[in-house]
Protein backbone atom coordinates (compact mmCIF):
# COMPACT_ATOMS: atom_id res chain seq x y z
CA UNK A 1 0.00 0.00 0.00
CA UNK A 2 1.44 3.38 -1.04
CA UNK A 3 0.76 6.38 1.22
CA UNK A 4 2.29 9.81 1.86
CA UNK A 5 3.67 8.95 5.30
CA UNK A 6 4.19 5.98 7.59
CA UNK A 7 4.28 6.39 11.37
CA UNK A 8 5.61 3.41 13.31
CA UNK A 9 4.23 3.33 16.85
CA UNK A 10 0.64 3.75 17.99
CA UNK A 11 1.27 5.24 21.44
CA UNK A 12 0.90 8.87 22.44
CA UNK A 13 3.97 10.07 20.51
CA UNK A 14 3.18 8.24 17.28
CA UNK A 15 -0.56 8.97 17.43
CA UNK A 16 -0.01 12.71 17.93
CA UNK A 17 2.44 12.84 15.04
CA UNK A 18 0.22 10.74 12.76
CA UNK A 19 -2.78 12.95 13.45
CA UNK A 20 -0.64 16.02 12.87
CA UNK A 21 0.50 14.68 9.49
CA UNK A 22 -3.06 13.86 8.50
CA UNK A 23 -4.06 17.41 9.51
CA UNK A 24 -1.36 18.66 7.12
CA UNK A 25 -3.04 16.80 4.27
CA UNK A 26 -0.74 13.77 4.07
CA UNK A 27 -2.37 10.37 3.64
CA UNK A 28 -0.85 8.63 6.67
CA UNK A 29 -0.81 5.08 7.96
CA UNK A 30 -0.23 4.45 11.66
CA UNK A 31 1.32 1.07 12.46
CA UNK A 32 0.68 -0.18 15.99
CA UNK A 33 2.49 -3.27 17.25
CA UNK A 34 -0.27 -4.01 19.74
CA UNK A 35 -0.14 -5.25 23.31
CA UNK A 36 3.22 -6.94 22.76
CA UNK A 37 4.77 -3.46 22.87
CA UNK A 38 6.05 -1.84 26.06
CA UNK A 39 3.34 0.79 26.16
CA UNK A 40 4.44 3.77 28.22
CA UNK A 41 1.20 5.44 27.13
CA UNK A 42 -1.03 3.15 29.18
CA UNK A 43 1.11 3.58 32.31
CA UNK A 44 1.59 7.32 32.01
CA UNK A 45 1.12 9.44 35.15
CA UNK A 46 -0.70 12.10 33.14
CA UNK A 47 1.12 15.32 34.04
CA UNK A 48 1.43 18.25 31.65
CA UNK A 49 4.58 19.42 33.35
CA UNK A 50 7.02 22.26 32.73
CA UNK A 51 8.82 23.26 35.91
CA UNK A 52 11.26 20.36 36.07
CA UNK A 53 12.08 20.09 32.36
CA UNK A 54 15.21 21.48 30.74
CA UNK A 55 17.80 22.07 33.45
CA UNK A 56 21.03 22.69 31.54
CA UNK A 57 19.12 22.48 28.25
CA UNK A 58 17.21 25.71 27.55
CA UNK A 59 16.03 24.38 24.18
CA UNK A 60 14.18 21.59 25.97
CA UNK A 61 12.68 24.07 28.41
CA UNK A 62 11.37 26.14 25.47
CA UNK A 63 10.03 23.05 23.66
CA UNK A 64 8.19 21.91 26.77
CA UNK A 65 6.76 25.37 27.42
CA UNK A 66 5.60 25.67 23.81
CA UNK A 67 3.77 22.36 24.08
CA UNK A 68 2.14 23.21 27.42
CA UNK A 69 0.95 26.53 26.00
CA UNK A 70 -0.53 24.76 22.96
CA UNK A 71 -2.28 22.08 25.02
CA UNK A 72 -5.54 24.00 25.49
CA UNK A 73 -5.91 24.33 21.73
CA UNK A 74 -5.12 20.64 21.29
CA UNK A 75 -7.73 19.60 23.86
CA UNK A 76 -10.36 21.91 22.35
CA UNK A 77 -9.76 20.61 18.82
CA UNK A 78 -9.89 16.98 19.94
CA UNK A 79 -13.08 17.61 21.91
CA UNK A 80 -14.73 19.36 18.96
CA UNK A 81 -13.75 16.62 16.52
CA UNK A 82 -14.31 13.53 18.68
CA UNK A 83 -16.59 14.55 21.54
CA UNK A 84 -13.94 13.30 23.99
CA UNK A 85 -12.71 15.26 27.00
CA UNK A 86 -8.99 14.77 27.53
CA UNK A 87 -9.40 15.99 31.12
CA UNK A 88 -6.98 18.88 30.76
CA UNK A 89 -6.61 21.03 33.86
CA UNK A 90 -3.82 23.61 34.03
CA UNK A 91 -4.09 25.35 37.41
CA UNK A 92 -0.31 25.40 37.86
CA UNK A 93 1.67 22.83 39.79
CA UNK A 94 3.85 22.38 42.86
CA UNK A 95 6.83 20.26 43.79
CA UNK A 96 6.70 19.47 47.51
CA UNK A 97 9.89 19.45 49.60
CA UNK A 98 10.01 17.24 52.70
CA UNK A 99 13.28 18.55 54.18
CA UNK A 100 15.28 21.75 54.32
CA UNK A 101 17.90 20.16 52.07
CA UNK A 102 15.26 19.26 49.46
CA UNK A 103 13.99 22.83 49.62
CA UNK A 104 17.47 24.31 49.18
CA UNK A 105 18.24 21.99 46.27
CA UNK A 106 14.92 22.83 44.65
CA UNK A 107 15.46 26.58 45.07
CA UNK A 108 18.87 26.31 43.42
CA UNK A 109 17.41 24.29 40.53
CA UNK A 110 14.59 26.75 39.91
CA UNK A 111 16.93 29.75 40.04
CA UNK A 112 19.18 28.11 37.47
CA UNK A 113 16.18 27.29 35.25
CA UNK A 114 15.16 30.96 35.29
CA UNK A 115 18.70 32.13 34.53
CA UNK A 116 19.02 29.69 31.62
CA UNK A 117 15.68 30.86 30.19
CA UNK A 118 17.29 34.22 29.39
CA UNK A 119 14.85 36.53 27.66
CA UNK A 120 12.26 33.74 27.60
CA UNK A 121 10.32 34.57 30.77
CA UNK A 122 10.26 31.81 33.40
CA UNK A 123 7.79 32.52 36.17
CA UNK A 124 8.14 30.59 39.42
CA UNK A 125 7.97 31.03 43.18
CA UNK A 126 9.49 29.20 46.11
CA UNK A 127 6.75 28.88 48.72
CA UNK A 128 7.36 28.54 52.45
CA UNK A 129 5.37 26.06 54.53
CA UNK A 130 2.58 28.52 55.38
CA UNK A 131 2.09 29.55 51.75
CA UNK A 132 1.89 25.93 50.63
CA UNK A 133 -0.63 25.09 53.37
CA UNK A 134 -2.80 28.02 52.31
CA UNK A 135 -2.75 26.62 48.77
CA UNK A 136 -3.16 22.95 49.71
CA UNK A 137 -5.35 22.27 52.78
CA UNK A 138 -4.52 19.11 54.67
CA UNK A 139 -0.79 19.32 54.02
CA UNK A 140 1.45 17.40 56.41
CA UNK A 141 3.88 18.87 58.92
CA UNK A 142 6.80 17.21 57.11
CA UNK A 143 6.38 19.61 54.17
CA UNK A 144 8.78 22.54 54.59
CA UNK A 145 7.99 24.30 51.31
CA UNK A 146 7.53 23.88 47.58
CA UNK A 147 8.27 25.30 44.16
CA UNK A 148 5.35 26.57 42.07
CA UNK A 149 4.94 27.51 38.42
CA UNK A 150 1.78 28.60 36.60
CA UNK A 151 2.41 26.46 33.51
CA UNK A 152 1.73 23.01 34.89
CA UNK A 153 -1.33 20.79 34.88
CA UNK A 154 -2.55 17.28 34.13
CA UNK A 155 -4.76 15.31 31.76
CA UNK A 156 -6.26 11.87 31.28
CA UNK A 157 -3.65 9.97 29.21
CA UNK A 158 -6.00 7.13 28.20
CA UNK A 159 -8.65 9.58 26.98
CA UNK A 160 -5.93 11.49 25.14
CA UNK A 161 -4.73 8.34 23.36
CA UNK A 162 -8.29 7.33 22.45
CA UNK A 163 -9.08 10.84 21.19
CA UNK A 164 -5.92 10.97 19.05
CA UNK A 165 -6.77 7.62 17.45
CA UNK A 166 -10.36 8.67 16.85
CA UNK A 167 -9.36 12.07 15.41
CA UNK A 168 -6.73 10.48 13.18
CA UNK A 169 -9.21 8.01 11.70
CA UNK A 170 -11.92 10.67 11.36
CA UNK A 171 -9.46 12.78 9.35
CA UNK A 172 -8.94 9.91 6.91
CA UNK A 173 -5.88 8.27 8.42
CA UNK A 174 -5.49 4.50 8.40
CA UNK A 175 -4.81 2.88 11.77
CA UNK A 176 -3.37 -0.65 11.51
CA UNK A 177 -3.24 -2.73 14.72
CA UNK A 178 -1.08 -5.80 15.31
CA UNK A 179 1.39 -4.37 12.80
CA UNK A 180 4.87 -4.72 14.24
CA UNK A 181 7.62 -4.17 11.67
CA UNK A 182 9.07 -7.47 10.48
CA UNK A 183 11.13 -6.11 7.58
CA UNK A 184 12.18 -2.80 6.08
CA UNK A 185 14.11 -1.23 3.24
CA UNK A 186 15.24 2.36 2.87
CA UNK A 187 16.21 4.65 0.02
CA UNK A 188 15.97 8.44 -0.09
CA UNK A 189 12.24 9.35 -0.08
CA UNK A 190 11.37 5.68 -0.60
CA UNK A 191 10.63 3.60 2.49
CA UNK A 192 9.05 0.17 2.59
CA UNK A 193 8.03 -1.80 5.65
CA UNK A 194 6.55 -5.25 6.06
CA UNK A 195 4.19 -6.19 8.88
CA UNK A 196 1.87 -9.12 9.66
CA UNK A 197 -0.96 -6.81 8.55
CA UNK A 198 0.53 -6.03 5.14
CA UNK A 199 3.26 -4.08 3.34
CA UNK A 200 3.43 -0.29 3.17
CA UNK A 201 5.50 2.25 1.22
CA UNK A 202 5.87 6.03 1.53
CA UNK A 203 8.31 8.89 0.84
CA UNK A 204 8.24 9.78 4.55
CA UNK A 205 8.53 7.63 7.64
CA UNK A 206 8.53 8.57 11.32
CA UNK A 207 9.82 6.10 13.89
CA UNK A 208 7.88 6.68 17.12
CA UNK A 209 7.97 3.15 18.52
CA UNK A 210 9.33 4.04 21.95
CA UNK A 211 11.89 1.53 23.17
CA UNK A 212 11.50 -0.31 19.84
CA UNK A 213 13.22 2.58 18.10
CA UNK A 214 16.60 1.37 19.36
CA UNK A 215 16.48 -1.53 16.86
CA UNK A 216 14.46 0.17 14.11
CA UNK A 217 16.43 3.39 13.80
CA UNK A 218 19.66 1.94 12.30
CA UNK A 219 17.61 0.45 9.43
CA UNK A 220 16.92 4.03 8.29
CA UNK A 221 20.32 5.60 8.92
CA UNK A 222 19.28 6.88 12.34
CA UNK A 223 20.24 6.26 15.96
CA UNK A 224 17.97 5.99 18.98
CA UNK A 225 20.08 5.11 22.04
CA UNK A 226 17.14 4.78 24.39
CA UNK A 227 16.83 2.62 27.49
CA UNK A 228 13.94 1.60 29.76
CA UNK A 229 13.44 3.26 33.13
CA UNK A 230 10.75 1.75 35.33
CA UNK A 231 8.18 3.82 37.18
CA UNK A 232 5.58 2.45 39.60
CA UNK A 233 2.17 4.00 40.25
CA UNK A 234 -0.38 3.44 43.04
CA UNK A 235 -4.07 4.38 42.75
CA UNK A 236 -6.29 5.03 45.75
CA UNK A 237 -10.01 4.63 46.17
CA UNK A 238 -12.18 7.67 45.41
CA UNK A 239 -12.17 10.36 48.05
CA UNK A 240 -14.13 13.49 48.83
CA UNK A 241 -10.92 15.25 49.79
CA UNK A 242 -9.92 17.64 47.04
CA UNK A 243 -6.39 18.17 45.76
CA UNK A 244 -6.88 21.41 43.80
CA UNK A 245 -3.49 21.45 42.15
CA UNK A 246 -1.26 18.58 40.95
CA UNK A 247 2.13 17.88 42.45
CA UNK A 248 5.10 16.10 40.91
CA UNK A 249 4.12 12.78 42.49
CA UNK A 250 0.46 13.11 43.55
CA UNK A 251 -2.52 14.09 41.44
CA UNK A 252 -6.26 13.65 41.71
CA UNK A 253 -8.16 12.36 38.70
CA UNK A 254 -11.56 13.51 37.50
CA UNK A 255 -13.24 10.52 39.17
CA UNK A 256 -11.78 11.34 42.59
CA UNK A 257 -9.01 8.74 42.81
CA UNK A 258 -5.45 9.75 43.61
CA UNK A 259 -2.43 8.68 41.56
CA UNK A 260 0.78 8.31 43.55
CA UNK A 261 4.09 7.76 41.82
CA UNK A 262 7.42 9.10 40.63
CA UNK A 263 9.80 6.17 41.10
CA UNK A 264 12.77 6.11 38.72
CA UNK A 265 14.32 2.65 38.58
CA UNK A 266 17.14 1.39 36.36
CA UNK A 267 16.11 -2.27 36.13
CA UNK A 268 16.10 -2.92 32.39
CA UNK A 269 12.91 -4.37 30.92
CA UNK A 270 11.65 -5.70 34.27
CA UNK A 271 7.97 -4.75 34.70
CA UNK A 272 7.52 -6.31 38.14
CA UNK A 273 6.29 -4.22 41.05
CA UNK A 274 8.29 -4.19 44.27
CA UNK A 275 7.08 -3.79 47.82
CA UNK A 276 9.93 -1.49 48.87
CA UNK A 277 9.27 1.03 46.11
CA UNK A 278 5.49 0.93 46.60
CA UNK A 279 6.01 1.48 50.34
CA UNK A 280 8.28 4.46 49.65
CA UNK A 281 5.71 6.01 47.29
CA UNK A 282 2.93 5.52 49.84
CA UNK A 283 5.03 6.86 52.72
CA UNK A 284 5.99 10.07 50.93
CA UNK A 285 2.37 10.59 49.92
CA UNK A 286 1.22 10.18 53.54
CA UNK A 287 3.93 12.55 54.78
CA UNK A 288 2.74 15.08 52.21
CA UNK A 289 -0.98 14.66 52.99
CA UNK A 290 -1.67 12.58 56.13
CA UNK A 291 -5.30 12.03 55.11
CA UNK A 292 -4.05 9.86 52.22
CA UNK A 293 -3.06 7.22 54.80
CA UNK A 294 -6.77 6.58 55.46
CA UNK A 295 -7.42 5.58 51.85
CA UNK A 296 -7.27 2.07 50.40
CA UNK A 297 -4.96 1.31 47.47
CA UNK A 298 -7.16 -0.24 44.77
CA UNK A 299 -4.77 -0.57 41.82
CA UNK A 300 -1.06 -0.52 41.11
CA UNK A 301 1.08 -0.89 38.02
CA UNK A 302 4.51 -0.28 36.57
CA UNK A 303 5.55 0.99 33.16
CA UNK A 304 8.77 1.72 31.30
CA UNK A 305 9.83 5.22 30.36
CA UNK A 306 11.75 5.82 27.13
CA UNK A 307 14.98 7.44 28.29
CA UNK A 308 17.93 8.81 26.33
CA UNK A 309 21.36 8.85 28.03
CA UNK A 310 20.88 12.48 29.08
CA UNK A 311 17.13 12.23 29.73
CA UNK A 312 16.22 14.64 26.91
CA UNK A 313 14.11 13.84 23.84
CA UNK A 314 15.72 12.71 20.59
CA UNK A 315 14.33 14.14 17.35
CA UNK A 316 16.27 13.39 14.20
CA UNK A 317 16.16 13.20 10.43
CA UNK A 318 18.31 10.81 8.44
CA UNK A 319 21.22 12.26 6.48
CA UNK A 320 21.63 8.98 4.61
CA UNK A 321 17.94 8.56 3.78
CA UNK A 322 16.14 11.94 3.59
CA UNK A 323 12.51 11.60 4.55
CA UNK A 324 13.16 9.34 7.54
CA UNK A 325 12.64 10.82 11.01
CA UNK A 326 12.63 9.58 14.57
CA UNK A 327 10.91 10.88 17.72
CA UNK A 328 11.81 9.61 21.19
CA UNK A 329 10.79 11.01 24.58
CA UNK A 330 9.46 10.10 28.02
CA UNK A 331 6.89 12.94 28.12
CA UNK A 332 4.22 11.78 25.70
CA UNK A 333 1.44 13.67 27.50
CA UNK A 334 3.28 16.94 28.05
CA UNK A 335 4.65 16.99 24.50
CA UNK A 336 1.51 15.80 22.69
CA UNK A 337 0.67 19.30 21.47
CA UNK A 338 4.22 19.91 20.24
CA UNK A 339 4.24 16.60 18.37
CA UNK A 340 0.93 17.25 16.64
CA UNK A 341 1.24 20.97 15.97
CA UNK A 342 4.99 21.64 15.68
CA UNK A 343 6.90 18.46 14.86
CA UNK A 344 4.41 16.94 12.40
CA UNK A 345 4.32 20.06 10.18
CA UNK A 346 8.13 19.95 9.97
CA UNK A 347 7.96 16.33 8.77
CA UNK A 348 5.25 17.29 6.28
CA UNK A 349 7.55 20.00 4.89
CA UNK A 350 10.37 17.47 4.64
CA UNK A 351 12.92 18.84 7.12
CA UNK A 352 13.26 19.73 10.79
CA UNK A 353 13.57 23.41 11.56
CA UNK A 354 16.87 25.03 12.61
CA UNK A 355 17.37 24.57 16.32
CA UNK A 356 15.98 21.04 16.34
CA UNK A 357 19.51 19.77 15.67
CA UNK A 358 20.10 20.29 19.40
CA UNK A 359 17.83 17.27 19.94
CA UNK A 360 19.69 15.08 17.44
CA UNK A 361 21.24 11.79 18.58
CA UNK A 362 24.45 13.12 17.06
CA UNK A 363 24.99 14.93 20.36
CA UNK A 364 26.05 11.60 21.86
CA UNK A 365 28.75 10.98 19.24
CA UNK A 366 30.86 13.72 20.82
Amino acid sequence: MLVDAIVVGGGLVGSAIAWGLQREGLATVLLDEGDLAFRASRGNFGLVWVQSKGLGAPHYQRWTRASAEAWEGLASELAAGTGMDCGLRQPGGVHLCLSEQEFADRAARMARMKAEAGNYAYDYRMLDAKEVRDMLPGLGERVVGASWTPYDGHANPLNLLHALHRAFKAAGGRYVPEAGVTGASAAPRDFRVSTPAGDFAAPRIVLAAGLGNAKLAPLFGLAAPVRPQRGQVLVTERTREVLPIPTTSIRQTDDGTLLLGDSQEEVGFDLHQTQDVMAMIAQRAAWSFPWIARLNIVRAWSALRVMAPDGLPIYDESEEFPGAFTANCHSGVTLAAAHARLFAPMVARGALEPGMELFSARRFAA
